[in-house]
C-alpha cells in the first residue's frame, strides 16, 4: 500500500503539524535539521544560536538525529573558536535521499536526491508514449525506480519517498491522473502501478517545475512568478509568496489550454484554438517543415542556430502565441517575472524577442519594461524531475521524524 508524502499536496510543511509536546519536537528536529543543511557544519552552540532554543536541547535534538544517519559528526571545529570547541555537525553522506520520477510524452526518468541536494544516482529511457496503455509505461517506471533504488542502497542511501512529475492535471492531494491528454490518460491512479510501501506523491509536471526553480534555481530566488514549461505540450505554475497555487482542484497554470485563437485548430483537450496549437513542440515543427519525432526540441534548435529562416518565423510565432496567452497571467496576477523553463528555455533566443513585444502591447501596468521581466531558468528540462526528488527532500527537512528510524 503506497502513503503520502508528509504535508500539503505531497510536500512536507512544519506549519501542519498540531501543537503538542510531540508536534513541538517534530518542529524543533526540523529547525535543527534544516539550520545545518543551510549554513553547516555547524556545533550545537551554533545551531542554538542560531534557532533560538537551548544548547542542552539542541544536544538531544542533535542526538536523535545522528541516530536516524540525518547528521554526523565531524569532530572539534577549527582553530580560532572562540571558547570551547565543539563537534561540527554536518549532513552525511549517507542516509535518505528523495526519489523522482519524470513522466515524458518521449521519455521516462528517474533520480535520486540527497539531503546536500545532489544527484546520487539516475535511470532514464528514451520511449515514444503517446498512445501507449498506463500498464506498460508505468511497469517500465517502476523498473527505472528500482534500478536507482538498488544504486542508492549500493551507496549506503535509503529512499525516503517517491515524487512523480506527469504532463496533466492531477487530483489534489491524490495519485490520480485526471487527464493527460498527449498521453491519452485519464482518471488513472497511479499508486496500485508504482512500489508499495514506499510514500508516494504525484504531481503536474509544470507544479514540480516551478517548486524546483524556487528551491535550487537561482539565488536568490523569486517569491511571485509565472513558470512556463514545455515538451509536447506546455505547462505553467503560479508561485506566489513563496507558495505554489494550486487552485481548489489543483489545476491551476493549466497555460497550454488557454485560447489563443478561438476560432483555431481543435486541441485534444476538445477545446479549439489553445495554445499548444500555437507554440507547443508538434505545433512548431509543423510550422517550421521538419518532420515530428525523436529530438524535435534540438533539431528546431540547431536549425535556428543555423539561421534556417523557415524554423526562426516558426519560433518568433510560438514566440507571440506565448506572449499573448501570457499577457492574461501577468495582467491578472502581476508577478515579479515569467520564466521559461523546459525545452522553452533552450529555444528561448528566438522565442524571447517577440514574447516580449506580445506583453509589451497587452500588459497594462505602463511602468512594467516591456511587458514584464522574462527570465530563462538554468535548470532547462530538468527542472520537474528535479522539483520532484527535491520536493522528498524538503518532506525530510520539514519533518525528519517521519523518516524511518527518527522516531523514538
Amino acid at each position: 500500500m503506497t502513503t503520502e508524502l508528509p504535508g500539503n499536496g505531497g510536500f512536507g510543511d512544519p506549519a501542519f503539524l498540531p501543537n503538542t509536546q510531540q508536534g513541538i519536537r517534530r518542529r524543533n528536529l526540523s529547525l535543527v535539521l534544516q539550520a545545518i543543511t543551510a549554513h553547516g557544519p555547524l556545533s550545537r552552540a551554533a545551531v542554538a544560536s542560531r534557532i533560538g532554543l537551548t544548547r542542552a536541547a539542541v544536544s538531544t535534538l542533535v542526538d536523535e538525529l545522528i541516530r536516524a544517519d540525518l547528521l554526523v559528526e565531524l569532530g572539534p571545529e577549527r582553530p580560532g573558536t572562540v571558547g570551547r570547541p565543539g563537534s561540527a555537525l554536518t549532513v552525511g553522506e549517507r542516509g535518505p535521499v528523495g526519489l523522482g520520477a519524470e513522466i515524458g510524452v518521449d521519455h521516462l526518468a528517474v533520480c535520486a536526491v540527497d539531503l546536500h541536494g545532489k544527484v546520487r544516482a539516475r535511470a532514464s529511457l528514451a520511449s515514444d508514449n503517446r498512445g501507449r496503455p498506463p500498464e506498460p509505461v508505468l511497469k517500465e517506471l517502476a523498473r527505472l525506480v528500482r534500478e536507482v533504488i538498488t544504486a542508492s542502497r549500493s551507496a549506503g542511501l535509503r529512499p525516503a519517498g517517491l515524487a512523480v512529475a506527469v504532463p496533466g492535471l492531477v487530483a489534489r492531494d491524490s495519485h490520480t491522473v485526471v487527464r493527460a491528454p498527449n498521453l491519452g490518460w485519464s482518471e488513472l491512479d497511479l499508486g496500485p502501478y508504482l512500489l508499495d510501501g514506499l510514500p508516494l506523491s504525484v504531481d503536474n509536471e509544470a507544479n514540480l517545475g516551478a517548486l524546483a526553480e524556487l528551491w535550487i534555481g537561482g539565488d536568490p530566488a523569486p517569491q511571485d512568478f509565472v513558470h512556463v514549461s514545455a515538451e509536447i505540450g506546455i505547462g505553467a505554475a503560479v508561485v506566489v509568496g513563496g507558495r505554489l497555487l494550486r487552485g481548489t482542484h489543483g489545476f491551476a497554470g493549466e497555460l497550454g489550454h488557454m485560447p489563443v485563437r478561438p476560432e483555431g485548430p481543435a486541441c485534444p483537450c476538445g477545446g479549439r484554438g489553445c495554445l499548444e496549437q500555437y507554440a507547443g513542440e508538434e505545433a512548431v515543427l509543423r510550422a517550421a517543415g521538419l518532420p515530428y519525432g525523436e529530438g524535435g526540441i534540438g533539431l528546431l534548435a540547431t536549425r535556428a542556430e543555423e539561421g534556417d529562416a523557415q524554423v526562426r518565423r516558426a519560433l518568433r510565432g510560438a514566440g507571440a502565441a506565448l506572449g499573448i496567452a501570457l499577457s492574461g497571467a501577468v495582467n491578472l496576477l502581476d508577478p515579479q517575472t515569467v520564466v521559461l523553463g523546459g525545452a522553452l528555455s533552450r529555444l528561448s533566443p528566438w522565442l524571447l524577442p517577440s514574447l516580449e513585444r506580445e506583453l509589451a502591447r497587452r500588459t497594462a501596468d505602463p511602468a512594467r519594461p516591456r511587458g514584464g521581466t522574462v527570465t530563462v531558468s538554468r535548470l532547462g528540462s530538468e527542472g520537474p524531475l528535479l522539483g520532484a526528488a527535491h520536493s522528498v527532500v524538503r518532506a525530510v527537512l520539514d519533518d525528519p521524524a517521519s523518516v524511518a528510524g527518527a522516531q523514538r
